[in-house]
């Protein structure tokens, strides 16, 4: 089981439309405005680009058939379109991941300086908080998303979840309170970040276990994600010691020449591993308090394919 789904034959993309003249026209041209952030929603709640991609699809050939008269908000009415399919898929990744070969984590991307300036949105997609997400129910999740990352009012997530606003505002409170106790705390300022994954970067690629443990919390935990198809650490590992000893090891050394590169991964600070010139994986690091509390590992080839160049992410 790759973790990527099989696309339907159905599959014109909105630019492809653009010299049809009439409906269709101004059908893409609102669908492209919002497109960034309905991928972005999408994301969030299943935590794969790809299924991500496949749900925004989906949600073009409907809106495509929408007469434009009838809809008062056309982002809302997208967004709720997103949503809805986005939860028919998150139904069926939960399925999938049953079967998945060893940890599951979710499909890294390559974002731009400007994410991480949005504090928020940054949060919003980092690793950490898409592990986080991974523990609420499919429609826990999307109430939590829609409301507390987007600000979608009770009355719109209740149409696209098909619950009473009532119903989606208890849902929401226990969503909070989950994600609250289980997501990281306390800010990290932008040079913060950048010196520890400077560190982190050093202390990687000579292997010296004593600077690792220096930059590494006491409680670090490392998880690593090959999909049965790259090695990868079969469970979790929690600790400095047991953390530096992994990486002075050589984590992902290979027989050919590796290289690391600094690099913004979901809006955090991330390495760019590559041996023999390819792509060998991505570790996206968490930071806390000048240390790495965090390191996700992600090797499985077929989720590396948004890390060679970026991806818009917007609210």
């Amino acid at each position: 089981m790759s973790g990527r789904s099989e696309r339907t034959k159905d599959t014109a993309e909105p630019p492809g439309r653009a010299g049809r003249t009439g409906p269709v026209d101004a059908s893409t041209q609102v669908f492209v405005t919002h497109r960034n952030l309905l991928f972005t929603v999408a994301y969030e709640m299943l935590g794969s680009a790809a299924d991500a991609e496949d749900v925004l699809q989906e949600t073009w050939l409907r809106w495509v058939r929408v007469d434009l008269a009838t809809v008062r908000e056309q982002r809302s009415y997208l967004v709720r379109i997103v949503t809805r399919q986005a939860l028919d898929r998150l139904r069926a990744l939960g399925r999938r991941k049953e079967t998945y070969i060893g940890p599951w984590l979710p499909e890294p991307l390559l974002t731009t300086p400007d994410v991480a300036e949005d504090v928020e949105l940054a949060d919003s997609v980092s690793m950490a908080m898409l592990l986080v997400l991974e523990t609420l129910a499919p429609t826990e999740r999307a109430v939590f998303v829609l409301r507390e990352v987007f600000d979608v009012d009770y009355e719109e997530i209740a149409e696209a979840v098909g619950k009473s606003p009532a119903a989606v505002r208890q849902i929401a409170y226990r969503a909070r309170s989950h994600v609250a106790a289980r997501r990281p705390r306390g800010e990290v300022s932008p040079a913060e970040t950048r010196a520890a994954l400077e560190a982190f970067q050093s202390a990687v690629e000579t292997g010296d276990p004593q600077r690792l443990i220096d930059i590494l919390a006491p409680d670090v935990i490392a998880l690593s994600d090959g999909g049965g198809i790259r090695h990868a650490l079969p469970r979790p590992v929690v600790g400095a010691d047991k953390v530096a000893r992994l990486l002075a090891a050589g984590w992902w050394k290979r027989d050919a020449e590796r290289s690391v590169e600094a690099v913004q991964i979901n809006g955090g600070p991330g390495l760019l591993v590559r041996v023999g010139g390819k792509i060998d994986g991505v570790v996206a690091v968490r930071v806390e308090n000048s240390r790495i509390t965090g390191a996700y590992h992600v090797r499985n080839p077929e989720k590396l394919s948004r890390v060679e160049r970026a991806t818009a992410v917007s609210r």
